[in-house]
């Protein structure tokens, strides 16, 4: 970009490149009509070449710019200036999940932010899912997370318009970047929500372990590894994960599609669900009662730092005791019933007496019944 201002149509006014990529540049600028400052990709000039791709390209976009999500990138407009086709999009302060985690330093994330952030990965892509739109490349170059948590989730529309192009062009190429794409995308075939929900499967694992699944040294052996490779445990990279979370990680790692989470609302659920229960399960950590001791944070297991945590080895001659779970409470002491002996003894007249008057009001009915007997024979 020179040092003279480049003005997209008399309107978008660049201000300077934060990023490029296999698609497209991306410029900060200036909307001058609103007043705001947004982010527009330009298309590198070998997609725009091509007339059927920028059709297509067009629907796309229009099809994400109905996307009205907090966790996706708003898409405000598209356009051409001559031969440059950009999408102005919502300008988002903060960093991309991939240098998030990357600040970890190749070290787990702790299991609370990682649900966090990929459970509103989730509902922006599940939403995305329900208006039938794949989003096709999701990675965590395309997440940006705000300095206040929040989630935006970028690029629907580019990747949905240029895996299309793909298929329809019948290249021997697959669109995508091969760390993340799914096992159907290596093979060429159409990709579905399931192929995005195993992409978040990609996405964290590497949260969780601070190292993807897989490794190769060109792309065609990541898409074969992709294929025909089983994935790795991700307790075998931190064996502080949860069973139960781990099922889930290896449920979305599925080769095929319907092994997996069929949508991301689905699992975005299944998540939330997950998180709500080992929090309730775990409970908040009381400080220890002895004042000698060093106090533990209240804060639930499930929102603490992931770290292996080893039992303490007594002491030579001396054994670990530890109190019961629960107090066992004592037997309750029998109860001793006495009986007066002389009150059993005595007689209840007023018993006997009852039972006589109604015998005696029994026999007195007989003579009656014989009357009637007689009458009504006779």
């Amino acid at each position: 970009m020179s040092e003279e201002t480049v003005v997209l149509n008399g309107r978008y006014e660049l201000i300077e490149r934060i990023g490029s990529g296999g698609m497209s540049v991306v410029y900060k600028a200036k909307d001058r009509s609103l007043g705001r400052i947004v982010a527009i990709k330009v298309m590198h000039e070998s997609f725009t070449n091509d007339k059927g791709f920028l059709k297509r390209f067009q629907q796309e976009a229009h099809s994400a710019a109905n996307l009205a999500h907090p966790n996706i990138v708003t898409v405000h407009d598209i356009g051409q200036d001559e031969y440059k086709h950009y999408i102005v999009m919502e300008y988002v302060e903060g960093q991309t999940l991939k240098q998030i985690i990357r600040s970890y330093n190749d070290e787990p994330m702790p299991i609370s932010r990682a649900l966090d952030l990929m459970i509103q990965v989730c509902n922006g892509i599940g939403y995305a899912h329900r208006a039938n739109l794949v989003h096709c490349d999701v990675k965590p170059q395309n997440v940006i997370v705000t300095v206040d948590e929040r989630v935006k989730v970028a690029d629907f529309g580019i990747a949905r318009a240029i895996s299309t192009a793909t298929q329809v062009q019948q290249v021997s190429q697959v669109w995508g970047t091969p760390q993340y794409f799914s096992p159907e995308q290596a093979a060429g075939d159409a990709p579905s929500p399931a192929s995005d929900v195993y992409a978040i499967g990609i996405i964290l694992f590497e949260m969780l372990t601070g190292q993807l699944p897989f490794a190769a040294e060109s792309h065609t052996a990541m898409a074969l590894k992709h294929l025909h490779t089983p994935p790795p445990l991700v307790t075998e990279f931190n064996p502080a994960i949860p069973s139960q979370l781990a099922q889930i990680i290896n449920k979305l790692l599925a080769k095929e599609p319907a092994g997996r989470y069929r949508t991301a609302g689905q699992l975005g659920r299944i998540l939330t669900t997950y998180r709500q229960r080992s929090q309730e399960e775990t409970g908040p950590i009381y400080a220890p009662l002895s004042g000698t001791t060093q106090q533990a944070p209240a804060v639930p297991v499930a929102e603490q730092k992931t770290e292996i945590f080893h039992r303490p080895e007594p002491d030579e001659g001396e054994a670990i005791t530890r109190a019961p779970m629960r107090p066992i409470p004592r037997p309750a002491e029998p109860v001793t019933v006495q009986v007066n002996s002389q009150a059993e003894a005595e007689m209840d007249w007023t018993a006997v007496s009852l039972g006589i008057f109604a015998l005696v009001a029994l026999l007195g009915l007989i003579p009656l019944w014989y009357l009637v007997f007689r009458a009504w024979v006779g």
